[in-house]
């Protein structure tokens, strides 16, 4: 999906598309209207389940009175074949958000109760698939069949960690960029991969910003410390953190077509893991 063609379906909305303002492309493009909602349209009608258990979180944190987006509308619509959500705007950030904010919402979320719904593991892989397959014979395929064999490897291996922390709820992307410092504090967003499953999936996440995108050690260790406990003095983190490379490299993929920085990215992540090279570091995209 190019921006171009969330646009159109902005405009098919409702909305008016020509005159939003893009906020983030990735597995959604998400706009903030002038002087209104924000709305965020998926890559494809696969996702329209994916935009409803976002909306069904989104209320059940709004209960629970925990700091996150809250939609304007309770139900997706399907435009043009696109899942489109509709979302209260956040106020201005007051300053960036720091992984030590992170930390401290996590704790809320890791406090919450069971859900009153079903929440669903937390499939770090499951994306795999659709993301090689919109790179198509973009990318090569020998690329294609590592990564697919490294999540086969992962996969199994996930089945036998055994955790420290207690399993419950989790956000399941847990990176600065999902929360927002407001006027009360920090604000999660992006719900759509909360999880019941291993509470230390939330916190791999942040040990592979620092080896892999270059966060400072010391801001690294502020986020050990609000929350509590550093990750990786448990021997389950190299098989997330595994598992969470082989995710974050297909993840690229579907950026590829048309796109010469994302295949250089994308062969750069492939590469790496290849060669089992953990000291090159990745290029946010």
């Amino acid at each position: 999906m190019t921006e171009g063609t969330a646009r159109e379906v902005l405009g098919a909305a409702g909305f008016d598309g020509a005159r939003a303002r893009l906020l983030a492309l990735g597995e959604n493009a998400v706009f903030a209207l002038r002087e209104g909602p924000v709305v965020k349209v998926g890559r494809g009608q696969e996702l329209f389940a994916r935009a409803e258990h976002e909306l069904r979180v989104a209320r059940w944190l709004a209960e629970q009175q925990v700091p996150a987006v809250r939609p304007v509308r309770d139900q997706p619509s399907l435009v043009l074949g696109h899942p489109v959500t509709v979302w209260e705007p956040l106020p201005p950030p007051q300053r960036p958000t720091e992984p030590a904010d992170l930390a401290l919402l996590l704790r809320r979320v890791h406090a919450l109760p069971e859900a009153p719904f079903p929440l669903p593991g937390r499939d770090l892989l499951g994306g795999v698939e659709r993301w090689l397959g919109r790179a198509g014979e973009h990318i090569d395929p020998a690329d294609a069949a590592f990564l697919r064999m490294r999540r086969d490897e992962y996969a199994l291996a996930a089945l036998e960690v055994k955790p420290v922390l207690a399993t419950g709820p989790i956000h399941g992307d847990a990176l600065p960029r999902n929360a927002l410092v407001g006027p009360d504090g920090p604000v999660l967003v992006d719900l759509e991969t909360f999880s019941h499953d291993l509470r230390e999936h939330d916190l791999v996440v942040m040990a592979l910003a620092r080896d892999r995108y270059g966060l400072p050690e010391e801001e690294y260790r502020s986020f050990a410390l609000a929350y509590g406990w550093d990750v990786t003095e448990w021997d389950g983190a190299l098989v997330l953190r595994g598992a969470r490379e082989t995710a974050a490299a297909a993840w690229v993929a579907q950026h590829v077509p048309g796109n010469p920085r994302a295949l250089a990215e994308f062969r750069r992540r492939v590469a790496s893991l290849r060669e089992g090279d953990h000291t090159v570091r990745w290029r946010p995209f």
